[in-house]
């Protein structure tokens, strides 16, 4: 489905998230119309494999690295410098991509599946609360989603927490 260039609901730590290959503009694009968002805010992308983040974290001085990684395998966002590696429709107006290395091994299989890295953005039109369950994903989307990957987030009741990679400010709680 991913390499296809569909979009997915999956439960994710704390909600049910909104996926598709980040490098598929066409399955960003859509997704960014499911969920009424700009392209300008970016996404935050979860990442397979601590081998992918360190390509992320690679300009990072040792400290901020050590601080970041840390924190992973978590519910913990970064946004860390994306060095024009990125496309914009992933990344928004931004310098910066907001990057996750979960610890739910569903959603790091998720992102091996995809390449390395998936879209990982709350399942919920903007401004609306987001899908705690496979049954909200579908009042909001009904057939607007590929696919609905069966299972439960992992109860942590909330989206992650997004710090700044280089100063460690969290931005959200």
């Amino acid at each position: 489905m991913l390499a296809r260039g569909g979009v997915i609901a999956y439960p994710t730590e704390g909600v049910w998230g909104l996926g598709c290959d980040p490098l598929n503009k066409r399955a960003v694009e859509r997704l960014l119309a499911l969920k009424e968002r700009p392209w300008q805010k970016g996404l935050i992308v979860a990442l397979a494999n601590e081998g992918v983040a360190d390509t992320l974290l690679r300009t990072l001085p040792q400290d901020r690295k050590n601080a970041i990684k840390a924190t992973w395998p978590g519910p913990n966002t970064w946004l860390v410098p994306h060095d024009d590696l990125w496309p914009s429709w992933v990344t928004g107006e931004s310098d910066f991509i907001a990057c996750r290395l979960s610890a739910y091994a569903v959603v790091r299989d998720l992102a091996r599946a995809a390449g390395g890295a998936i879209i990982s953005t709350s399942a919920n039109p903007a401004g609306q609360v987001p899908a705690m369950t496979a049954q909200a994903v579908r009042q909001y989307f009904g057939r607007s989603v590929d696919f609905i990957m069966p299972g439960r987030v992992q109860g942590l009741q909330k989206p992650s927490v997004i710090r700044h990679g280089l100063t460690g400010e969290t931005l959200r709680e």
